[in-house]
């Protein structure tokens, strides 16, 4: 293969990982688009999210689960508590999805698709649970929790505007389930130390942080973590389906590739393998291995075992050279081929 047809085949081989990913990257930006987009349509009622909200609050206090305002005051008194609870869960949550996301396409393929699809199931059931069942958090009810996101930061209202998404969607907290989704998969994905440290850290520091912060009751975390569980389990089904087609469908574009590398002076009706013989370029022949050329007239005679076929184009002198030998007179004195020629006059036959 010349440099020409490398840098070609090398060329193809980026434009195909780059469709593959702009694939992949569709199926996630839309998942998105559709997750938010339904979470922000199906907002309720304050009214009704409040009432939701307080029978999630009486339903923890029957429980003996009503910790948010024991969590919360741990950090109240200090600012820089403050910060770093607000930190992880304002940058802790989707900056941690993307980069795992990536990284796990590029590195673990499988594992991606195991993460994304677990997080589109979850997310699924998720959304159905805001549609039918709206919560307020505990910040906009009168529970005595600070709402400290807000009060430290603008940033994060800048960029997630209470106008645009559903803030009645306390329940369930996928901001920690996910959370917990890219924690296992890290961990299983790598044999890095570090790296799985901190996704077992991950999802522990952002359960402290979705309910110190006064975005959501206790319950909404478990449930939360159970939905995404179940997403998990889900995943692990259709997942393997979808790896054995991903791998077909490198097998095919690999082929394609490898017919696109042939050399592009090869004639079309040429059959793979076949071998070009003759005195010059345009005397070449192609003769297919294991196959011989047949006409209706019947089988034509071999020379050095290869068929001569009559070539009109070839001049009258140059056609008759080219005549069957087996339809030649046998010459005297000459034996077929594998005989024994015959010797001189005057000494055969004579003994000595």
């Amino acid at each position: 293969m010349g440099v020409a047809q490398q840098r070609s085949s090398a060329w193809r081989t980026v434009q195909a990982a780059a469709v593959e990913f702009t694939h992949q990257l569709v199926i996630v930006l839309i998942g998105a688009f559709i997750y938010f987009r339904v979470r922000g349509l199906t907002e309720g009622k304050f009214a009704t999210a409040s009432e939701h909200g307080l029978q999630v609050a009486a339903f923890e206090h029957r429980l003996g689960l009503e910790l948010e305002t024991r969590m919360q005051s741990v950090i109240l008194g200090h600012g820089w508590l403050i910060t770093l609870v607000n930190w992880m869960y304002m940058f802790g949550h989707w900056p941690v999805i993307i980069v795992t996301l990536v990284w796990l396409y590029a590195a673990r393929r499988p594992r991606f698709l195991l993460l994304r699809n677990a997080m589109f199931i979850s997310g699924a059931i998720g959304l159905v649970i805001f549609a039918t069942y709206a919560v307020a958090p505990p910040r906009l009810l009168d529970l005595g929790i600070v709402d400290t996101v807000t009060q430290r930061s603008v940033s994060y209202r800048v960029l997630q505007p209470p106008a645009l998404v559903n803030q009645y969607a306390a329940l369930p907290s996928l901001h920690l389930g996910w959370n917990l989704l890219v924690g296992i998969v890290l961990f299983g994905a790598t044999r890095n130390v570090v790296v799985r440290v901190f996704a077992v850290l991950s999802p522990i520091a952002m359960a402290l942080a979705v309910v110190m912060t006064g975005n959501h009751y206790l319950v909404d975390g478990i449930l939360g973590c159970l939905i995404a569980l179940f997403g998990l389990a889900a995943s692990t089904v259709v997942t393997p389906r979808l790896v054995a087609f991903d791998r077909r469908l490198r097998e095919r574009l690999q082929q394609r590739r490898v017919v696109e590398d042939q050399p592009a002076d090869t004639p079309r009706d040429q059959a793979p393998g076949a071998v070009l013989i003759g005195d010059s370029p345009g005397d070449d022949q192609a003769v297919v291995p294991r196959q011989r050329a047949h006409q209706p007239g019947g089988e034509q005679p071999l020379v050095h075992d290869h068929s001569v076929e009559p070539d009109a184009g070839r001049e009258p002198a140059q056609q008759q050279q080219l005549e069957p030998v087996a339809g030649r007179p046998e010459q005297p004195g000459r034996e077929r081929a594998g005989a024994t020629a015959e010797q001189p006059p005057g000494l055969g036959g004579q003994g000595q």
